[in-house]
């Protein structure tokens, strides 16, 4: 199977050696996969980090195989799905841990959420998935999956990398948010299971139920966290401002959460992303920070009105 050029550089960039030697093992990895569950793979979907593909099962049922370099990001999204059951989200039907392998039900017809044009219905489409995946947080769950300290202490690694400055993210930005980081989760109540990558592509339309989701990460935090990713994308090049404040006041109203956590932790996790993308020299971080003083901003006011 010839993989795209693009797929390639990337597995090599993330996973280096395991990368490497992944790919080159991946015809042999395609050929185990076609025996243990008598299978055909079907031309693959648009590659980004993963290989998934639809498949043809032997009894004539539809699935989609996904293919990933073994290692704990693969484990988590293979947890998350074991504990969702299908609630919300695609069905892991069978997997094998050690070559990185789910077989998931295949969502039919498959849209993503971003041929939904209205931005308001879109985003209630999305607070009804979030309605049925959030499930408070097990004594299991601890160990298994990362929590919101474990992924705010990255920039820890920033201030390394800088001998203690923020390189090229501003000091002022990079210090709020290593204020607001520590009281947001020394305050935080009722830890959830969160999908932890919900945006408007990782929600496509199905049979089963109108909407349902792909691709977990798996994080354990408040549910006001869950609602960042979505906030993040899809948005117009200009009005970003007034579009997001809609878009958590519907999440606050149809998820019962507070819009000030919200935009306190999108900020937050603004800065965070634009860190990782100077830290895995994956884009530009111009996004995210103008994302998180978007963030701000509205919080600033939204304190301001309620003060």
């Amino acid at each position: 199977m010839r993989l795209p050029d693009k797929f390639i550089n990337t597995i090599k960039g993330v996973h280096q050696d395991a990368g490497e030697q992944w790919l080159a093992n991946f015809d042999e990895l395609i050929w185990y996969c076609e025996w243990k569950w008598s299978l055909k793979v079907m031309e693959p979907f648009p590659l980004s980090f993963n290989f998934a593909a639809p498949v043809i099962l032997q009894d004539g049922r539809q699935a989609v195989l996904k293919l990933c370099v073994p290692g704990k990001e693969f484990i988590t999204e293979k947890e998350a799905l074991i504990a969702y059951r299908g609630s919300g989200i695609a069905e892991l039907m069978d997997y094998d841990s050690d070559r990185g392998i789910m077989l998931l039900e295949r969502l039919n017809p498959g849209e993503t959420l971003k041929t939904i044009h209205n931005d308001e219905e879109a985003t209630r489409i999305a607070a009804g998935v979030m309605k049925k995946l959030h499930k408070p947080a097990s004594t299991s769950h601890f160990g298994v999956f990362p929590t919101i300290q474990q992924w705010s202490q990255g920039l820890l690694n920033l201030r390394q990398r800088f001998d203690g400055g923020t390189g090229p993210l501003p000091e002022r930005l990079v210090r709020k948010a290593e204020l607001y980081f520590p009281e947001l989760i020394s305050t935080m109540k009722d830890p959830h299971l969160l999908h932890g990558d919900l945006h408007h592509e990782n929600i496509l339309s199905a049979e089963r139920e109108p909407w349902l989701a792909i691709d977990p990460k798996g994080l354990i935090g408040e549910r006001e966290y869950e609602v960042i990713s979505f906030l993040l994308n899809n948005l117009p090049d200009s009005d970003k401002s007034r579009i997001t404040e809609r878009r958590v006041d519907i999440f606050a109203n149809e998820l019962q959460l507070r819009k000030d956590r919200i935009l306190s932790w999108a900020f937050c996790h603004s800065i965070l992303s634009a860190w990782w993308c100077v830290e895995d020299n994956a884009g530009s971080a111009d996004s995210s920070l103008e994302m998180a003083m978007i963030f701000d901003n509205l919080r600033s006011r939204s304190v301001t009105t309620n003060g």
